[in-house]
C-alpha cells in the first residue's frame, strides 16, 4: 500500500501523457494562522476539485488543501474515458448484490456521466468534453453469446445499448471481433483542464486554495480539525479526503487495493486511421485493453495492468509494457500509424466488486472520503461529490449504501 506521508506525484505516475494545463489555475498560499471554515477538502486532483466547486455551489465556505500542484498526480495520468459501464458486467454485479442493485448503480453511473456533461456546459469550461457512445468488444473468454445477455440484462435495467455481431461491426467500425455492444451516453475530457476549470471556478466563490500538507485527522468529535504539517490546525463541520490512491491509515477496508496501468498515445492519426464517431473502446476481458482519440487525431491506448503498488516495480516495466500496447494496439487497429508520441503509467485504486469507496469513515462521522475507482475514475468522482455533498447538508439516501465504505465484502 501507497504510504500517505512519504508518496508523492512522482511516485503516482511516470512519463508524459498528453494532457496540458490549459486553464490558468488560482495559486495556493499558505496558512499564516490557525483558521476555521465548513469543510476541508484534502487533496486537489479531480475528485476534490469537483467536490470543490460543488460545495462551493451549495454555499459552504471551503479550504482545499494540496501538498503539490493540483491536477498533477493520478490525474494527470488519467486517460479521462468517462464511461458509465463499470469494470464488473451488469451480469456479474448481479450476481453479487442481486439484479435491482445492479441496475441502480448502472443507471446511477450513466446519470453521473450525463451530469456532469451538464455543469461542464454550464460552467463553460473548455476541456474538450464530447459525448461519446462506448464499444464493449467480445474478448478472451467473452464472446457474442455472453455479450448478447448482457445486453438484454442492460434493456431489462432501461439501460441503452446494441448488440452487433461480426460483419456489422466490422462494417461499421472496423474492428475485427466476433460482437460488441455499442453504447450511448459516456463521454472524454481533458482530464487535467477539466481540474483546472473546477478548481478556478472553486476559487473564484470564495474557496481558500493551501499548498500544505494535511499530517492528522480528527472526525471524532462535535467538531472536525486537520493539523497541518507547518502545526496550523484547520478546524471544520467536516473533513473531506480526496487523495485520490493514497489512503490515510484512518480509513480502514479490504475492498480496496491499488494497481498499476499504462497507457500511450499515438502521433495524430489520419482520418483514415480512426474508427467512426470517435467512440470509446475497450474490451470485455478481465485483463481488457481500451483506447481513445483525442482532439488532435491521437490514439490513447491503455491497459496491460499488473497487480503492483511499488512505484519502482511499475518504471521498470514500462519499456515493456509500451512495446506490448503498441502491438496491441496495432492487432486492434492494423492502417494506425505506430509512431509514439507519448507514454506513462500510472497507480489507480481498484475494488473486488468495481465500486468506489465513497461516504462516511466508520468511526469518524466528521470524516467523509472517496476512494476505489477502478475504470471509472471521473464518473465515479463526479458521483462521490453529489454523494457527500448531502452527507455534509444532512442528507441521506438509500442508494449511498451501494458505495459506503464499510459495506459487506462480497463473497
Amino acid at each position: 500500500m501507497l504510504d500517505p506521508q512519504t508518496t508523492r506525484h512522482d511516485d503516482l505516475r511516470k512519463g508524459q501523457g498528453p494532457w496540458l494545463p490549459g486553464i490558468p489555475r488560482p495559486p495556493g498560499g499558505r496558512l499564516e494562522a490557525d483558521t476555521r471554515c465548513d469543510v476541508v477538502v484534502v487533496g486537489a486532483g479531480i475528485t476534490g476539485a469537483l467536490m470543490a466547486e460543488h460545495l462551493t455551489a451549495m454555499g459552504k465556505d471551503v479550504a482545499l488543501i494540496d501538498r503539490e500542484r493540483e491536477g498533477f498526480g493520478s490525474t494527470a495520468a488519467s486517460t479521462a474515458m468517462l464511461q458509465w459501464e463499470i469494470d464488473l458486467r451488469l451480469s456479474q454485479l448481479a450476481a453479487l448484490y442481486g439484479f435491482e442493485n445492479a441496475a441502480e448503480v448502472y443507471r446511477l453511473s450513466c446519470k453521473a456521466v450525463a451530469s456532469l456533461g451538464e455543469l461542464v456546459s454550464e460552467l463553460a469550461i473548455p476541456c474538450g468534453f464530447s459525448p461519446r457512445q462506448t464499444i464493449y468488444l467480445s474478448a478472451g473468454d467473452v464472446g457474442p453469446r455472453e455479450l448478447l445477455a448482457e445486453c438484454e440484462a442492460r434493456r431489462r435495467a432501461g439501460l441503452p445499448g446494441d448488440f452487433v455481431e461480426h460483419a456489422q461491426l466490422m462494417n461499421g467500425f472496423g474492428f475485427d471481433r466476433a460482437a460488441a455492444i455499442i453504447s450511448p451516453g459516456s463521454a472524454e475530457a481533458d482530464p487535467l483542464s477539466l481540474c483546472h476549470g473546477l478548481v478556478a471556478m472553486a476559487a473564484r466563490r470564495g474557496a481558500r486554495l493551501l499548498r500544505e500538507e494535511a499530517v492528522s485527522f480528527d472526525g471524532s468529535g462535535k467538531a472536525a480539525a486537520v493539523t497541518l504539517k507547518s502545526g496550523r490546525v484547520i478546524e471544520a463541520d467536516a473533513i473531506v479526503l480526496a487523495t485520490g490512491y493514497v489512503m490515510p491509515g484512518c480509513v480502514n477496508d479490504d475492498l480496496h487495493r491499488v494497481a498499476s496501468s499504462w497507457a500511450i498515445a499515438t502521433v495524430p492519426q489520419s482520418p483514415q486511421a480512426l474508427w467512426p464517431g470517435p467512440a470509446l473502446v475497450w474490451e470485455a476481458s478481465e485483463d481488457y485493453i481500451y483506447c481513445r482519440t483525442t482532439t488532435d487525431g491521437r490514439i490513447v491506448f491503455g491497459g496491460e495492468d499488473e497487480e503492483i503498488d511499488d512505484p519502482d516495480q511499475r518504471e521498470a516495466l514500462g519499456a515493456e509494457k509500451t512495446a506490448a500496447l503498441m502491438g496491441r494496439l496495432h492487432a486492434l487497429l492494423p492502417k494506425a500509424k505506430l509512431d509514439l508520441g507519448y507514454s506513462w503509467s500510472g497507480a489507480f485504486g481498484q475494488t473486488g466488486d468495481g465500486l468506489p469507496l465513497i461516504g462516511r469513515v466508520p468511526g469518524h462521522p466528521r470524516l467523509l472520503a472517496a476512494y476505489g475507482y477502478g475504470g471509472n475514475g471521473i464518473t465515479f468522482s463526479f458521483l462521490a461529490s453529489r454523494i457527500l455533498g448531502a452527507l455534509i447538508d444532512g442528507r441521506e439516501e438509500s442508494w449511498f449504501r451501494h458505495f459506503a465504505i464499510d459495506r459487506p465484502k462480497p463473497g
